[in-house]
């Protein structure tokens, strides 16, 4: 029985052409600067997102604390989501490289807004951290896929030109976004000063993220990235699954979404689930009903070929991806339907 992986869209594997691209890609050594595929990947995203230069690391975490290492200095403070992946799954890494404090923020649905943010700004004070960066995640992972428009952003942007304060966008499922809202990189990139896009979830790439900057954040981030170990040899590689991702796997991605949609409008009629987070893109996260337990219920889908995610005491996620087929999907309905009937 072929397995339904739905733990994440990290799992995905490069496609015939991707290995294709990346089997007869141009190499060089990056840390000198050597290698013309990390080049052009790098040109393409800052390109796509208005950015001056753009930086390739081998993951979004990297990316995202590089973000916050070259826009603060030790004593500030960074303000996001509680439910943003800088606060939860980089292993307290602000703290860490960067010495600074993180203010979270209980927004709806993972979504902050620009009074939210206001009133959380500090004053200054010798006793205060100083409030400096804002951090937003598009789309939120744990809130279930829920994403920003630029019409949300904007006003929290304007917020933080007024206050003083520089915008960090960790964009590790932009793309997802963008195929819904019908936006562009740019436009989501005019509103901050630093971009991190992942190439490797929904994309479908091996490896990979990209931070976007202005020519000289850049410069500073790529000695923060080879003091993290960062530095690559022949990412040419890597960099060359990116540039096919971002060439041949940006649209697909409404059919990631769309599946998200369907499972969670099918899970919505089900006895054993008594919530689904809105969500918007490709994530599914729902809350079983009271006496179920997570690992009980994850156990029963494992034993009908499904893998899924815990992701709190008594919920679960699906992540759509490119190597989900439609005999899957098919398959996936069927466990879904009947599962209750027999856990």
């Amino acid at each position: 029985m072929e397995l339904i992986n739905l733990i994440s869209d990290t799992v995905t594997k490069p496609t015939r052409g991707m290995l294709d691209a990346m089997m007869s890609a141009e190499v060089g050594d990056d840390v000198f600067r050597q290698d013309p595929t990390v080049q052009a990947l790098e040109e393409k995203v800052a390109e796509m997102f208005g950015h001056e230069a753009a930086l390739f690391c081998p993951t979004g975490t990297m990316t995202n604390q590089i973000a916050l290492k070259i826009l603060t200095q030790p004593l500030d403070e960074v303000i996001c989501d509680i439910t943003s992946h800088i606060y939860l799954y980089e292993v307290g890494g602000y703290s860490f490289n960067s010495g600074i404090h993180i203010n979270v923020l209980e927004g709806q649905h993972g979504k902050l807004t620009a009074t939210q943010i206001g009133d959380a700004i500090k004053p200054v004070t010798d006793w205060y951290p100083t409030s400096k960066l804002v951090s937003l995640e598009n789309s939120c992972n744990r809130a279930g896929g829920t994403y920003y428009t630029t019409h949300e952003i904007r006003p929290i942007r304007v917020l933080c030109q007024e206050r003083g304060l520089f915008m960090h966008l960790d964009g590790a499922r932009l793309f997802n976004v963008l195929v819904v809202s019908g936006e562009t990189p740019r436009d989501y990139g005019a509103l901050f000063d630093t971009v991190s896009i992942c190439l490797s979830k929904g994309l479908g790439a091996p490896v990979g993220s990209v931070l976007c900057s202005s020519a000289e954040n850049i410069t500073r981030a790529r000695k923060v990235r080879k003091v993290l170990g960062g530095g690559m040899r022949q990412a040419g590689y890597l960099a060359a699954a990116g540039i096919y991702a971002l060439d041949h796997h940006v649209e697909r991605l409404k059919e990631d979404n769309a599946r998200a949609k369907f499972i969670s409008d099918l899970l919505r009629q089900q006895d054993y689930v008594s919530e689904v987070l809105p969500g918007g893109t490709n994530i599914v996260i729902f809350r079983l009903a009271d006496g179920r337990t997570v690992p009980e219920f994850i156990m029963s889908l494992e034993e009908q070929g499904v893998l899924a995610a815990q992701m709190s005491r008594d919920t679960i996620r699906f992540v759509f991806h490119l190597d989900i087929t439609e005999a899957m999907m098919e398959r996936l309905i069927a466990v879904l339907t009947h599962i209750g009937k027999g856990y």
